[in-house]
């Protein structure tokens, strides 16, 4: 979990966190993390830039 300025954290997954943001609460921030999650076990070795990866494929497939 981070401080992310405008938004307050909801909850987080194995691999992701949810926030709202403080001026809209029906606008929210899924933010992806470099964690690794196997059949519901979170391992402790995160992978490096997992999250940044998997944010710019969300961004393409929004777009699409």
């Amino acid at each position: 979990m981070q401080n992310i300025a405008g938004f307050k954290h909801v909850s987080s997954g194995k691999v992701r966190d949810l926030y709202v943001s403080e001026v809209d609460e029906n606008q929210l921030l899924v933010v992806a993390s470099d964690r690794i999650s196997a059949y519901d076990y979170v391992l402790s070795t995160p992978i490096p830039d997992k999250g940044k990866i998997l944010t710019q494929l969300s961004v393409w497939w929004f777009e699409q």
